[in-house]
């Protein structure tokens, strides 16, 4: 009877210690293994950006606009050939959800054309980072790599203007105002300039100034570039990029004349550009 007596007892110390253990939680301790310090402390996963898809780059861009950039579309007169300008060419990419391209390019007897159209979905890999602080960094890069001029207001750059034809861009290459066909503006110093937009009458207005553009996706600029190939050719690139939450699409415009000192309007050219950019970016925010 001893014996019973004592097991008895033995099972009841150990019963015990069990419901003291397993009740520790109640007593406000931890039970998972972490420290008590690093009790609501976790962070949250910053939020993924709006797109985890790209469009089809290539038929983006609807025809009406193609014949708009690029005239010489309409003077081919092989139907196959029309169609094939139209449908562009893909650029190589090894993951389309990431990175996709289109180009064209069309020769006529005024000029030759070249519209490039680029989409970038950017993604972080850091979970601490959202997709649109990424894409905001990396648009910003951009952004400093075009070298954008500073911008001025409208009395800064009248001054020193003392007549009508004084130049505007303050650049001492510029020629005095000649009608946009005669482009006796087009001098070969004039075509040096990194950011050079010269229009038609030797001066660079303000409004056409490589800049940052409002009310085109989250942020946007325009670049702008007038440079020469030998020493006749002049071929001018605009260049329009925007954001649109973690997407970025970049447009580039290209234009190089058949006529030996011709230049491309500039002023022409940054309105067609920026007409697509504001149609794909009503686009995406479909």
């Amino acid at each position: 009877m001893q014996r019973k007596a004592y097991v008895s007892g033995v099972a009841a110390l150990l019963a015990a210690l069990l419901a003291g253990c397993t009740g520790s939680s109640d007593d406000g301790g931890t039970t998972d293994g972490s420290n008590p310090g690093d009790s609501g402390t976790a962070t949250a996963a910053a939020e993924p950006g709006r797109y985890d898809t790209l469009p089809e780059p290539c038929g983006v861009v609807g025809e009406d606009t193609l014949d708009s950039l690029l005239p010489g579309i309409r003077q081919i007169t092989d139907e196959d050939q029309r169609e094939k300008a139209y449908e562009g060419a893909p650029t190589l990419t090894y993951d389309t959800d990431r990175k996709v391209g289109c180009r064209w390019k069309v020769e006529s007897t005024d000029a030759t054309d070249h519209l490039f159209v680029d989409f970038e979905r950017v993604v972080s890999y850091d979970t601490s980072v959202s997709d649109d602080s990424e894409a905001e960094q990396l648009f910003a890069a951009l952004q400093e790599a075009a070298d954008l001029p500073e911008p001025t207001s409208t009395e800064s750059a009248a001054t020193g203007e003392a007549t009508p034809s004084a130049d505007a861009s303050g650049s001492p290459s510029s020629s005095p105002p000649a009608p946009p066909s005669a482009s006796a503006s087009s001098s070969p110093s004039a075509s040096t300039s990194p950011s050079a937009s010269t229009s038609g009458d030797g001066a660079t207005p303000a409004a056409l100034q490589p800049r940052v553009l409002d009310d085109l996706g989250d942020e946007a600029f325009l670049d702008d570039k007038l440079s020469s190939s030998g020493s006749t050719a002049q071929q001018r690139k605009v260049t329009v990029a925007f954001r649109t939450s973690n997407v970025i699409v970049t447009i580039e415009y290209e234009e190089q004349p058949a006529t030996v000192g011709a230049v491309p309007d500039s002023e022409e050219m940054q309105d067609r550009a920026q007409k697509l950019a504001g149609q794909l970016a009503d686009e995406l925010a479909e």
